[in-house]
């Protein structure tokens, strides 16, 4: 029993730790399935590589599947199971197609020391924040921040290749590539639109990375242009993602800034 509770309170800190340490991916072994199979997905809350807390259904405002013909369904608890560290979707795939995978979490708001924030805006890729902390000498200066993750994944069923990938999922960030993953190679370039609240996220710094062989290869950081739009080259075959964080500073004296997460993920072949 005493195991069990030192077990409780380690996992428990775990998923407290400053947000830094917890991006959110959505993962499959493969994302190449086969019709009419059972597949599962990985809901990664910590990176690339592996999960240090399961994310409970309780926390979800949005899950979502969108079907090769655009139809979006709704998966319920029971497709969802979980251990000490990881969640998992659970899906029946019946036709071929490309099928959008949705996953959305409600707001939480955490408070963080000055280093602790400013470590956090240099390790995931928010610049532009630093660097107004930096200006207005704000660095050592304490904050309580509002945040919340919207994560998306594209798989491939079978040999036919549909429109539903750039489906919009109407989340309060949103990743939507502008061509199929699954008509793209190595070498190629794809476009994906960045959206907040609906709308193009302009001058946005976006990162991407891909796995491949067992190990994460850090890819292009880049911005994007006056359409809303982030570029890169696919210089690799393997698992990727695509992911920013969208942060704004708030005007009230008890919540200090406002994050919103987004992470796409799809694989080259």
């Amino acid at each position: 029993m005493k195991r069990k509770i030192i077990v409780s309170l380690i996992l428990g800190a775990a998923l407290s730790l400053p947000t830094f340490a917890h991006d959110l991916f959505l993962k499959l072994d493969s994302f190449f399935v086969a019709v009419n199979s059972k597949v599962t997905i990985n809901i990664l809350n910590g990176t690339f590589m592996a999960s240090e807390g399961a994310v409970n259904y309780a926390r979800l405002r949005d899950v979502s599947i969108v079907a090769p013909d655009g139809g979006r369904t709704k998966p319920v608890e029971a497709n969802f199971t979980k251990n000490e560290t990881t969640s998992f979707l659970n899906l029946d795939v019946r036709n071929a197609g490309t099928y959008v995978v949705g996953l959305s979490t409600m707001e939480r708001e955490i408070d963080l020391e000055g280093k602790d924030f400013n470590d956090y805006l240099s390790h995931d890729g928010i610049p532009d924040t630093l660097a107004e902390r930096k200006e207005k000498k704000e660095l050592d200066k304490k904050v309580r921040e509002r945040y919340s993750k919207h994560v998306k994944a594209i798989f491939q069923a079978g040999d036919v290749r549909t429109d539903s990938f750039k489906t919009v999922l109407g989340y309060p960030v949103e990743l939507v590539p502008q061509q199929n993953p699954y008509k793209l190679k190595s070498g190629d370039t794809i476009e994906i639109l960045c959206l907040k609240d609906g709308k193009p996220l302009v001058n946005q710094f976006v990162q991407s990375g891909r796995e491949a062989d067992g190990k994460v290869a850090t890819g292009q950081d880049v911005r994007t242009d006056k359409k809303g739009v982030a570029k890169f080259k696919l210089n690799g075959a393997g698992k990727w993602y695509v992911r920013f964080i969208n942060m704004t500073r708030l005007d009230d004296p008890e919540l200090n800034y406002e994050s919103k997460w987004a992470t796409l993920t799809f694989e080259i072949r």
